[in-house]
């Protein structure tokens, strides 16, 4: 290549050109200067210089790429006080305007119902008519970019946009919905950070080819960590949930940029009045004494494996419905044509049946979602104090589950039953919204049931030990929410995250048990997870998820799924071949063969240099051929036919090659590059 950069004459070409490029440059800065429409110039280059000195200092103490990891975590916090004060004076507004309509119950009942419909149709037309890449919860979609797969408009700012608006109107119907937040806002983070990494890329001298990657892992973790204010949990989900391959270089970013993230969140929590100092997000009162029973592990134990039990009930019926909504013509028009109507109907269908004087005041129906959630990790016993007239119950977070004549199982029973399939059914909604939280909470009541159940055969004297009367309910409703949200995510990031949100180490034990004897249930016979059942529904090239659906697609060989022979050039091809080549192929990799006959691969050219060599022979019309002027790199990958689509998809990941050469004793059969994986991919999620 230096034959060719240095032509005879080209160095007083290249002075004569540098000369006039000085003399332009001073003309314009002086024209520029002079210019009455541009005043402060000198002060604003005055101002960027002083800039860029301050990069160059801040550069020498470490990467700039650290302080973008630092204010990722502090904007993501920033957009998770702003969007929960915003939900937070919404839901008050509701509730005033139900208050302030005590008496007339027709009024009432239309105001608890048309708010959360107005808002989930607004929030489902905004969407759509906006950016239709903003519904739904986001994470299967960056699983997949992770994975390798671009997919660029789920990262514009106007889905940015779209997403934050829409989830607000979410969340602000309330628990009639039965929706949260947490995978909608990893989707914000991961945007947030793609601008981010952007923004790095331009003030470095030395741009890096993988920090977008990079940033959208370190986001995910972040946005857990901005949600709840639990750094290690949330490192452990993007670990767990968002990564196919974890690379070890992502560990400490993402540790820091979390804790940046939680310490803002809980800061903002403190200075706008809500604690005097930073705490978990749930305040608990467990005993510390004696937490727990040695023999009340094994009813974790049963916990865990009723946890896994319901959870595939619920992953049946949710896997049912997406079915179900694709197959039934009168679904799928709705979904397709009229979004905004669709999502009006399902929230005024669930606002009807959670209406506080009919069966709501059987499900706690005015209880936000931290409301429910604090209220079921109460450590009282509900059903003593429910049958001591003497003791009331306290605040009014338990007073809406303790109903006169009516046992304090009643109301758990009927949460339980009829928020699985309103669930089941909120999940269709075409309009951003995250799932986590709900069977967080629905994990709880499943585990208060049980706690209050041992409690009351404890209190009636059905055992001999005098201890057992001072069982704690809480913990079993703790232990339950994370093994419930485990199994249905198949993950055991909700143990630590359980622990996190409440400061309940005592209980840690239990809690892990409990998760891990869920996710053994729900992980046998190969069933998909719940963000695995999206992926698969919305067909998204993630092999991960078609694995768990089917593991026998990603053994198939590469050479029964390989497309068109590519572009390809032998060593001797001259000008008039390359540029037929270029012409033909977008990719940046070119394979190189001895002959068009024999089809033995030598290695690969790069598009830069074929196009340089184009250049040079057409202003020197010299004729020569590829082999002479060009460098012909060598493979360090080369897969065989017989290689599974699996080991090919975890060689590009790993690797971080985007081209792999397939051949055959040396002859060259095809390439797979990522546009080329994400077709097979399609291809495979198609016969599922």
């Amino acid at each position: 290549m230096k034959s060719l950069d240095e032509a005879p004459g080209s160095e007083s070409v290249r002075e004569n050109n540098n000369w006039e490029r000085e003399n332009q440059s001073e003309t314009s800065h002086n024209k520029i200067l002079s210019d009455p429409w541009k005043p402060c110039r000198r002060s604003r280059a005055t101002v960027k210089e002083c800039l860029v000195k301050l990069s160059c200092c801040l550069g020498a103490v470490c990467g700039m790429e650290w302080y973008g990891y630092a204010v990722l975590g502090i904007l993501t916090a920033i957009l998770s006080f702003l969007m929960d004060m915003s939900v937070t004076k919404l839901l008050r507004a509701h509730q005033w305007l139900y208050m302030k309509l005590e008496g007339n119950s027709l009024l009432q009942f239309f105001c608890w119902t048309l708010y959360p419909a107005c808002l989930c149709a607004v929030a489902s037309s905004f969407s759509h008519n906006i950016c239709p890449f903003s519904t739904g919860s986001g994470i299967p979609e960056v699983r997949t970019m992770l994975a390798g797969i671009e997919m660029p408009h789920y990262l514009s700012l106007t889905n940015m946009f779209t997403k934050f608006l829409g989830l607000i109107c979410t969340l602000a119907a309330g628990s009639t919905v039965f929706l949260g937040k947490v995978g909608p806002f990893v989707h914000l983070c991961t945007m947030v950070g793609a601008y981010l990494s952007n923004l790095c890329n331009l003030i470095q001298a030395d741009k890096k080819e993988e920090a977008v990657g990079e940033m959208l892992v370190i986001a995910a973790a972040v946005g857990v960590a901005s949600c709840f204010g639990a750094p290690v949990s949330g490192v452990l989900f993007s670990v767990e949930v968002m990564s196919s391959h974890f690379a070890l270089r992502h560990y400490c970013p993402c540790f820091f940029s979390a804790a940046c993230g939680a310490l803002t969140f809980r800061l903002l929590s403190v200075w706008s009045g809500d604690g005097e100092t930073p705490q978990a997000l749930f305040k608990t009162n467990f005993p510390t004494a004696v937490p727990f029973y040695p023999l009340e592990i094994l009813l974790f134990a049963f916990l865990g494996l009723l946890c896994g039990a319901v959870s595939c009930c619920y992953l049946g019926c949710h896997r049912w419905m997406l079915q179900f909504s694709k197959t039934n013509p009168i679904f799928n028009k709705m979904l397709t044509t009229e979004k905004g109507l669709y999502s009006g109907m399902v929230a005024f269908l669930l606002a009807a049946l959670t209406f506080p004087h009919c069966a709501g005041q059987y499900m706690a129906s005015k209880h936000t979602m931290k409301q429910l959630l604090t209220s079921l990790l109460d450590s009282r016993q509900w059903s003593s104090q429910s049958h001591n007239a003497s003791v009331q119950l306290g605040p009014e977070p338990l007073l809406e589950w303790s109903l006169p004549g009516s046992p304090v199982y009643l109301p758990l029973a009927v949460f339980l039953l009829m928020k699985m399939w309103m669930l089941v059914l909120a999940c269709t909604l075409p309009l951003p919204a995250g799932y986590f939280m709900p069977v967080f909470v629905y994990g709880a009541a499943l585990g208060r049931l049980l706690g209050e159940g041992v409690a009351y055969v404890s209190s009636t004297g059905l055992t001999s030990d005098q201890q057992w009367a001072s069982i704690n309910p809480g913990g079993y409703a703790l232990a339950g929410a994370a093994a419930f949200s485990g199994a249905v995510t198949h993950t055991v990031s909700p143990a630590l995250l359980a622990i996190e949100l409440t400061g309940q180490f005592s209980h840690a034990v239990p809690i892990l048990i409990a998760t891990l004897l869920a996710n053994a249930l729900a992980r046998s016979g190969h069933r998909p997870s719940f963000y695995d059942a999206l992926s698969i529904s919305k067909m998204l090239p993630h092999l991960p998820s078609l694995r768990k659906a089917s593991p026998r697609l990603p053994s198939t060989p590469v050479g029964q799924v390989l497309g068109a022979m590519p572009v390809q050039l032998q060593k001797a091809a001259g000008p008039v071949e390359v540029q037929r080549a270029v012409n033909a192929s977008t990719d940046t990799q070119i394979p190189v063969v001895d002959s068009y006959e024999s089809q033995i691969i030598l290695g690969f050219v790069l598009r830069a240099e074929l196009l340089m060599f184009l250049h040079h022979c057409n202003t020197e019309t010299l004729e020569k051929h590829l082999d002479e002027v060009c460098c012909i790199y060598p493979t360090s990958v080369l897969l065989s036919p017989h290689n599974t689509v699996q080991e090919a998809h975890s060689i590009l990941s790993l690797v971080g090659a985007q081209t792999l050469f397939v051949a055959d004793r040396g002859r060259l059969l095809g390439l797979i590059t990522w546009p080329e994986m994400k077709r097979i991919l399609e291809d495979l999620a198609k016969e599922i």
